[in-house]
């Protein structure tokens, strides 16, 4: 890593997942190799991006689809589209709307990043559960928000949303970041009657980090591409900012043709031996519980988990992290999520780290 060298910066040892603050995941050798190739030549970008964009529909099994810069300016979109799903011309006035559309979302699905949802002049309108979203209806309700994402607590089902949701003729409208893998995920809201869903292209698909795409209904695509795509409009729309280069439209598609390819048994039988090693290495410190978690839902795969017993006489949660991430190497690990655990993502731990991981948290833990 000659470059990070040069920069005087440190690798680090991702213990902690798909985060963005940490670069997202490793692209595989093939994804670099097609965004090199497609960096040596000039191309029509709109047409590429139409060409990659059914091609993504095609691996999916979706009615259309839309690259984007990542799963965030996804969320625009799709928020721009429901928008201006009854009224076009309000394309042009996003997000500088008279009235604000509002977009009906689960209290419990609420979280750092849904703000997305309102950069388009959209109005986030919470309910508790299916009897409040029926009373939070309004003529300027245009979609329901659903989000799936750990930790969010057990809220509406997709299925009970959509369902709920067609009464009244609004669309859903998904953000499955980073619930990719299982493979399943491409086709699960879809499949039950979600109008579009939003995910990220760089986190377990392993492309380009600054991707994502919309899969979905092709007459609300079509709108969130007319709110993207406006190079011979007389005016750039609100997704003018979120472009996508030739290079990384070749490289996401590349990266979910690999993707859907591989054996997604074997890499989860890698992530739980890895997780398996630090467990076992860990599990004769005195005051601890550590555990192999994988439930699907709150986990991102196999994970070793360090909960601290009220019998723990050693450092805090927090002060093993700094440590950890002040070391050399730097290793970050997760927050835990139920209590002040310490959870470990094997998604982008690279063979022969688990190692790393597990002797430096025994010298910190045995102190």
């Amino acid at each position: 890593m000659d470059i990070y060298k040069e920069l005087n910066i440190k690798t680090i040892i991702n213990a902690q997942s798909w985060v963005t603050k940490l670069g997202g995941s490793i692209m595989r050798p093939e994804v670099l190799d097609a965004m090199n190739k497609a960096s040596g030549a000039f191309v029509n970008v709109e047409e590429l991006h139409e060409k990659c964009s059914e091609q993504i529909s095609n691996l999916c099994n979706s009615e259309s689809a839309l690259i984007t810069s990542g799963c965030a300016s996804a969320i625009v979109l799709m928020s721009a589209a429901v928008i201006c799903a009854e009224d076009e011309s309000l394309i042009d006035e996003i997000p500088n709307l008279t009235n604000r559309p509002e977009i009906l979302i689960d209290s419990r699905g609420r979280n750092h990043y849904d703000s997305a949802f309102e950069m388009t002049g959209a109005k986030l309108i919470e309910y508790k559960n299916l009897d409040d979203m029926k009373k939070k209806i309004t003529r300027r309700s245009v979609a329901v928000a659903f989000i799936e994402a750990p930790f969010l607590g057990s809220g509406v089902s997709i299925n009970e949303t959509v369902n709920s949701a067609k009464r009244f003729d609004l669309p859903v409208i998904v953000d499955a970041s980073a619930r990719i893998p299982p493979v399943d995920n491409l086709y699960k809201f879809t499949n039950a009657g979600a109008a579009m869903v939003a995910y990220s292209g760089g986190k377990g698909i392993r492309g380009p980090q600054n991707t994502g795409f919309i899969l979905g209904n092709k007459t609300y695509i079509d709108l969130a591409k007319k709110n993207l795509i406006c190079f011979s409009d007389s005016k750039a729309k609100i997704g003018r900012s979120m472009k996508v280069s030739k290079e990384c439209l070749v490289g996401l598609t590349t990266a979910l043709k690999l993707f859907i390819d591989i054996d997604q048994d074997g890499i989860w039988r890698n992530w739980e031996e890895k997780a398996k090693f630090i467990v076992n290495e860990l599990s004769s410190v005195e005051g601890l519980n550590v555990k192999l978690e994988d439930d699907g839902v709150n986990r991102e795969g196999p994970q070793a988990v360090i909960y601290f017993n009220d019998n723990w006489e050693g450092l805090s949660p927090k002060q093993i992290r700094l440590m950890l991430e002040s070391g050399d190497p730097a290793i970050y690990v997760g927050t835990g999520g139920y209590r002040d655990e310490i959870n470990l993502a094997m998604t982008n731990v690279q063979d022969g780290q688990e190692k790393i991981i597990a002797k430096k948290l025994k010298e910190i833990l045995t102190k």
